[in-house]
């Protein structure tokens, strides 16, 4: 029998098999396949052991591998001794398998069990010397066990579709933790979390690296998330207004005028309205200015430019009327409600600083953490994934708004790019075909982070960072987690 013809029996031996029923991960021939999988590579041919290697394969063993070729088990452990395992203290090469991907199916004949296909795809990890390991590749296989004399062993493997790092499919990667942990170590980022929004619910909630040095981050670590401030100080605003408490259109020098613009007749014209869509004119923060002062740079109303002073201007207001801090407010309107029992504007004796993930430059160098004693409303609000997603899910729902005011917040007000608008508190991307999507970001010294929700489909993701260069490993999660929507907001970001 001509070795093609043998490749292609067994091809179609090994896709029979595959018609039968996949055993869960419960069941005890899965386990028993998945520990003869990790005899096989995790403790002989990721270590070099020959003798372990060769103990697990089939005298009759035959490879067939897509670069290398066909091999019996002599040539199979001949080329594993002289050429991955010639000089292991110089070189490693390290399989890993993805354990989400993996199938097993049960082979019997004539009511007794006899083999177990096995399918998959594993990575390949190498590292020169003492550098540090990195992923390089990506296959897929079909390995066939059989039961000799009451051992299994591997009597038949397929090795194929190999590729490169660049190419890895990265479906793969995401649905598998410690593929992103080697993953957020290539790019340099010491701690990610991570919240999956499906269906209208808070689904997952992942975080991964360390919060310190050598201190693995927990669930609930804290985060400080820069501007996601932002969008609690408008959820209290909208609250209030939803209560018949505020009014998004009152001015607001009822109750508070900055000093600084006092004699600027423009001040008359600042409404919550204007401060939740950015359109007040004042600069970002007004240290930013020569003299430090507050001032206007264009007709209130008239065009969009990012400020955070408009927000600190509207807490002033509102803590000028309601005789309470801004914290008091988001306790009693957002934080209680939404069951955020881990947020707050002020850093707080109930803060485990343990739980709390440092931010760190791009050189890995670390910042002073920002304990405020005073509630900013634009900045260093500290949360967790937990709480900011069962805020985002409050807000993608609407809870405790009035359905007209739920409308204004997700209204068009003004145009930032194409495609691309500021609602109140939120952006909007616009998705075609009625569909959008609201974000915000946050970034400053040591953080990155931001938060998207589609609430057609119930969908919505959060990433927080802790490094200045965070932003750079939002694409790919975009991507993966949030779809075809995801693909529509990139190339809006991406688009002049």
């Amino acid at each position: 029998m001509t070795k093609t013809i043998r490749f292609i029996l067994l091809f179609f031996i090994l896709f029979l098999g595959s018609l039968y029923a996949q055993l869960p991960k419960t069941d005890p021939l899965y386990n028993t396949i998945m520990s003869k999988d990790s005899l096989l590579f995790s403790v002989g041919f990721n270590t070099c052991n020959v003798k372990q290697t060769e103990a697990m394969l089939s005298d009759r063993l035959e490879f067939y591998h897509d670069k290398g070729g066909f091999s019996d088990k002599k040539k199979f452990i001949t080329d594993f001794k002289n050429g991955l395992c010639k000089s292991p203290s110089d070189y490693r090469s390290r399989r890993v398998l993805d354990n989400e991907s993996t199938q097993i199916f049960p082979l019997y004949q004539n009511g007794k069990l006899y083999a177990a296909i096995q399918n998959g795809s594993h990575f390949f990890y190498e590292k020169e010397g003492s550098s540090t390991e990195k992923l390089v590749g990506e296959a897929k296989f079909t390995n066939l066990w059989l039961l000799e004399n009451g051992e299994w062993k591997l009597t038949r493997s397929l090795s194929f579709d190999h590729h490169a790092k660049e190419s890895i499919d990265q479906k793969t990667v995401f649905n598998n933790d410690q593929q992103i942990e080697s993953w957020l170590k290539e790019n340099k980022i010491p701690t990610l979390g991570l919240g999956i929004i499906e269906s209208g619910e808070l689904k997952q909630v992942k975080v991964f690296g360390n919060s310190k040095e050598n201190i693995p981050a927990p669930y609930n670590t804290y985060f400080n998330v820069a501007s996601l401030t932002k969008p609690v100080t408008a959820m209290v605003a909208l609250r209030l207004i939803s209560l018949g408490k505020w009014k998004l259109d009152e001015p607001l020098d009822k109750y508070w005028i900055d000093p600084d613009i006092s004699n600027d007749p423009k001040h008359k014209k600042l409404t919550t309205r204007i401060i939740l869509s950015h359109q007040t004119g004042f600069p970002n923060w007004r240290w930013m200015n020569t003299d430090k002062k507050l001032n206007f740079q264009f007709e209130p109303g008239t065009k969009y430019q990012y400020s955070g002073e408009g927000f600190e201007y509207l807490r002033k207001a509102l803590e000028a009327k309601f005789k309470k801090s801004l914290e008091q407010l988001a306790q009693e309107l957002i934080f209680q409600p939404y069951k955020m029992y881990d947020t707050g504007y002020i850093w707080g004796q109930h803060i485990d600083e343990k739980r709390f993930a440092i931010g760190y430059n791009e050189k890995g160098i670390s910042y002073p953490t920002e304990k405020n004693k005073t509630p900013n409303a634009a900045d260093d609000l500290h949360t967790t994934i937990e709480d900011y997603g069962n805020f985002m899910v409050n807000v993608m729902k609407g809870k405790g708004l009035m359905s007209d005011v739920f409308r204004e917040m997700i209204r068009k007000q003004i145009k930032t790019k194409e495609n691309k608008y500021f609602g109140l508190g939120f952006e909007i991307y616009d998705l075609g075909n009625e569909d959008y999507a609201l974000s915000h970001g946050g970034a400053d010294q040591g953080t990155r982070c931001i938060a998207f929700i589609l609430p057609k489909s119930g969908k919505g993701l959060l990433i927080f960072t802790n490094v200045d260069d965070g932003y750079k490993v939002y694409e790919k999660l975009v991507l993966h987690y949030l779809g075809e929507e995801g693909k529509k907001i990139v190339n809006i970001e991406n688009s002049k």
